[in-house]
């Protein structure tokens, strides 16, 4: 199975620092040895792990270095992007979270749901544009909670948003070169099977695995499918029916530095189980106005950059994790000196409509940054290479051969950069 990073402790040993680099320099005392571990080739305990969230600031360049270390080991200097369409199938939900913009109810929306026409212009227009990804997001089960939607779906033949879900992913496969990837929520096994006939990947963000933020007045206290509970089941069940599956972890709506850890860590067991994590997200909270949390502060560069460096030092080297660059327009490239390997999805079309106030960078332009620090920028599909290229057992037969006509001889985007940079940016060829 793909693997995210080492059982500690282990026989297997990942090779040496590069020459030169000396993270334990200037890092707490109390902090050296479990680095000094990673380093050495070793995954964290538990323990070890949770004593990050104890590290001071001082500690942050050292942190860095070594997660910098371990994901030139296991990633090397390719970093890759997908390029996406973003469609929201329907933004009613049955949740409300305390920061969320995204969600409407039926008097505030334009529409009920997107029709199977406008999912489909938005994601030829994506094709147009070199796009691969329908990326799926909407909001959880709105029918049961709104009876506007339960009569949208009932005169379209629907009895769920998931039925419909599914409809209009089929029809993406059949109609377009997209491959959809879903992000519906919380689903049984039952739901989750069905849609993985016409999704190559699924995600579901953990964000913050706390019963204390459910409670009171707490951002989760509305919102019942953010249990922690309920998250980790569906993790755990999109694991047992091999979905190559995105999650990650949202900071600074409230949690301390212990409990993203501990998400972390239910990450990385739920990946030893199963083998079917193949992203995750290190995503940085930003205030939306007309919401709950619109005078909570915004998480900090300095916080996020030490999330990222945590999170792969618990993940490990093989762990693809990604920051979204939109969400830091300014700092983002720093995030590659913390141990990302990922940008996310990045869409040349179509806004976030999860952070609608927050611009995807210009293609040309997330290229040019990333190679300021040393790096090549890939465009990937919305399923990892590791998950088709070296198995069978996550991609149902019936998308195998979408796969191999949209990936070059690498698993990634065929085609390459040349298909979204123009000529005059291009390296030249020798």
């Amino acid at each position: 199975m793909p693997q995210m990073t080492a059982s500690p402790p282990t026989s297997e040993k990942t090779p040496a620092p590069r020459p030169g680099s000396d993270p334990l320099e200037g890092l707490s005392e109390g902090l050296k040895p479990a680095v000094e571990r990673v380093l050495e080739g070793w995954g964290l305990s538990d323990d070890e792990a949770l004593a990050l969230a104890r590290s001071a600031p001082e500690d942050l360049n050292g942190l860095c270095a070594a997660a910098s270390i371990l994901r030139d080991r296991g990633k090397g200097r390719v970093v890759t992007f997908s390029p996406k369409v973003f469609i929201p199938l329907t933004r009613l939900c049955r949740d409300f979270c305390g920061y969320c913009a995204f969600r409407q109810s039926p008097s505030e929306a334009d529409r009920l749901y997107m029709t199977p026409e406008e999912a489909l212009e938005v994601a030829a227009a994506g094709q147009r544009m070199g796009c691969a990804e329908a990326l799926f997001t909407l909001g959880e089960r709105p029918e049961q909670r709104y009876p506007q939607a339960r009569r949208w779906l009932a005169g379209r033949g629907f009895s769920t948003t998931l039925e419909y879900l599914k409809s209009v992913s089929a029809l993406t496969l059949k109609e377009t070169a997209l491959l959809p990837h879903g992000n519906p929520g919380v689903m049984s096994r039952r739901e989750m099977a069905s849609l993985k006939e016409v999704n190559v990947s699924m995600g579901m963000m953990l964000e913050i695995l706390s019963q204390r933020l459910c409670q009171g007045d707490g951002p989760h206290s509305r919102a019942p499918s953010k249990w922690p509970k309920a998250r980790l089941k569906a993790l755990d069940m999109a694991g047992h029916l091999k979905i190559p599956f995105t999650t990650g972890i949202l900071i600074g709506i409230g949690e301390t530095r212990r409990e993203r850890v501990e998400t972390l860590l239910a990450i990385r067991e739920s990946h030893r189980r199963h083998g079917h994590v193949q992203e995750v997200i290190v995503q940085n909270f930003r205030a939306k106005p007309n919401t709950p949390m619109a005078g909570h502060a915004d998480a900090g560069t300095q916080d996020l950059l030490w999330n990222i460096a945590a999170a792969r030092m618990i993940l490990g080297p093989k762990a693809n994790i990604q920051a979204p660059p939109n969400l830091s327009p300014t700092d983002y490239p720093a995030f590659l000196l913390a141990g990302i390997n990922d940008w996310g999805g990045v869409s040349p079309l179509t806004i976030d409509y999860v952070n609608p106030e927050a611009p995807w960078p210009q293609l040309s332009e997330l290229r040019r940054r990333t190679r300021e620090k040393g790096f090549t920028l890939r465009p990937r599909l919305p399923i990892y290479p590791e998950f088709f290229m070296e198995t069978a057992d996550y991609v149902p037969a019936a998308l195998r051969e979408r796969l191999d006509a949209a990936a070059d001889q690498d698993g990634y985007v065929k085609g390459g950069m040349e298909r979204y940079v123009p000529a005059t940016e291009r390296p030249a060829r020798a």
